[in-house]
């Protein structure tokens, strides 16, 4: 088994320097022309100490805002919304996983990739069908967050053609049950939950907030945290992602290459080393810096 490491930025870059390349958001962002794509966001503008533009970020509206002005003016995705109670994803390091996984898969061909856990926000098949014109598999165990994205589509015919979303009836399984005996990918890719428990997701989610306020958090607001499924399993981003190495070695043919979000640095070692019993031939781990924030990709195939 080869293990490669790739690096994207380093600790420390000022916010954007650490973005892929290809990634549009290296600039920051351009608030004129997002309120011209969304003219809701003005009412949420605020004045930094810089005396840029800039929005409260600890508010979930003014994300929410800022997010459907970012897909609407970057990628042409109109009529993005999620239910509230429902995670908001910060749409730059959305975009860094799917440049990233572009750049493992063939060039000028169709590819088809398999996106595991799309939520209600349905980020990254949206993101991958707009950018890359990728024909996706989007799968979640929740009904709900399927129909959230499928009310998304209808405002966006050109990437419905592109994306099958299909529910996994089983949520202890990853690829069983939405994948056929005789489907190929070319990729999946999956940010799995994070926590083990809701009270490690709501402390992460306060750590979250008084990060952003630097004020002590009370009860977090609903529409900040997102859904159980989307935050928390039963043990956690580890076991979660033990759980997808293992089913990806029983498919070996089913991905050219599996991926997934690590969040946690720690979870990589582990991982890396079920990999090698497993039969793995090659890993990598993509490291990604958006701001002070840092996360990785790890990439395996058979």
């Amino acid at each position: 088994m080869s293990i490669n490491k790739s690096r994207a930025g380093k600790p420390g870059q000022a916010k954007g320097k650490g973005l892929h390349p290809r990634n549009a958001h290296n600039g920051g962002y351009d608030f004129p022309a997002l309120c011209r794509a969304e003219p809701g966001l003005r009412a949420f503008l605020l004045t930094a100490k810089s005396g840029q533009s800039s929005i409260d970020f600890a508010d979930p509206r003014a994300v929410k805002c800022l997010n459907k002005a970012l897909l609407k003016q970057h990628y042409g995705i109109v009529g993005w919304d999620i239910p509230k109670g429902y995670l908001c994803p910060p749409v730059p390091g959305r975009v860094d996983y799917v440049h990233y996984l572009a750049d493992l898969l063939p060039k000028g061909t169709p590819n088809r990739v398999l996106d595991i856990g799309t939520g209600a926000n349905g980020i990254y098949a949206l993101l991958g069908a707009s950018l890359y014109q990728w024909q996706l598999v989007a799968t979640d165990i929740e009904p709900r967050s399927l129909a959230n994205v499928r009310d998304i589509l209808a405002h966006n015919p050109l990437l419905a053609e592109r994306i099958d979303l299909r529910l996994q009836s089983n949520p202890t399984k990853i690829f069983a049950n939405v994948a056929a005996d005789d489907e190929h990918f070319d990729a999946c890719m999956c940010n799995p939950p994070f926590h083990g428990t809701q009270a490690e997701a709501s402390a992460g989610s306060k750590r979250k907030l008084q990060n952003l306020t630097g004020k002590p958090v009370g009860q977090v607001k609903l529409n900040f945290g997102g859904q159980h499924n989307e935050l928390w399993c039963d043990g956690g981003e580890r076991r979660f992602l033990f759980a997808m190495i293992d089913e990806s070695a029983a498919r070996p043919q089913l991905c050219r290459w599996f991926t997934s979000l690590v969040s946690k640095g720690d979870n990589l070692r582990p991982c890396k080393r079920r990999l090698q019993a497993l039969g793995a031939t090659e890993v990598r781990v993509i490291e990604m810096t958006q701001g002070n924030k840092q996360t990785r990709i790890l990439a395996w195939r058979f």
